[in-house]
């Protein structure tokens, strides 16, 4: 099942939306999808070191040298 999700663009970027489509026969949805599909690991991958930085900040975490993290590693 799909869900339908509006989104603001500027004036710019969605121009260039519309002559990407016009150009190549492809719909400005097709690509607005295509943009957050291949993006959207990249963002989850940052917001998860951001927040693993604050931990870090915070003495919530810590950081293993290597040799520390092999001790814990069952063979």
């Amino acid at each position: 099942m799909s869900k339908q999700t509006a989104v603001r663009l500027p004036d710019e970027i969605n121009t260039r939306l519309v002559n990407l489509s016009q150009r190549t026969g492809r719909t400005v949805t097709y690509y607005v999808r295509e943009a957050i599909i291949r993006h959207l690991d990249d963002l989850e991958d940052i917001y998860q070191a951001e927040q693993a930085l604050e931990r870090l900040k915070k003495g919530e975490d810590r950081i293993l040298d290597s040799k520390e993290f092999w001790s814990t590693v069952e063979d």
